[in-house]
């Protein structure tokens, strides 16, 4: 793929990713639903549910935030960071598509999130500051 190729897949996986984010958001009962024993209280349901809604709000969150260093031309055209986040993204984007139709417990989520959403956030907020600081 050629430099110049990068910046729209760079987009592409960043909003495939939203995307599945926000539809597990919506319909995240069944893998609450598979984290749990065959019975469960209520408190336990609730319990786990708050865990998933954290996860993805911070998903969500750091989704945000390098989509706005992204297109706001903070890290556009930084290869090394591009490179990072088509990776990630599109891994991520896989994953939790499998998480969402193969109902993955809630702990799986986790791994996703940190591989695919931390560390490309992570080196976002680098980038973002090296390039405010020059």
């Amino acid at each position: 793929m050629a430099i110049i190729g990068l910046v729209p897949a760079r987009f592409l996986t960043l909003i495939a990713h939203l995307v599945i984010t926000i539809t597990i958001f919506w319909s995240k009962d069944e893998n609450v639903k598979s984290c749990l024993a065959s019975t469960y209280t209520q408190s336990e349901y609730d319990s786990k549910d708050t865990e998933l809604s954290v996860a993805l709000g911070l998903t969500l969150g750091f989704l945000a935030i390098e989509l706005l260093g992204f297109v706001g031309g903070l890290s556009m055209f930084i290869h090394t960071q591009g490179l990072i986040s088509v990776a990630a993204h599109a891994s991520g984007a896989i994953s939790l598509s499998f998480f969402l139709f193969d109902a993955w417990p809630c702990d799986y989520f986790w791994w996703v999130f940190g591989f695919c959403s931390a560390f490309p956030f992570l080196t976002e907020i680098v980038v973002i500051i090296i390039t405010l600081r020059m």
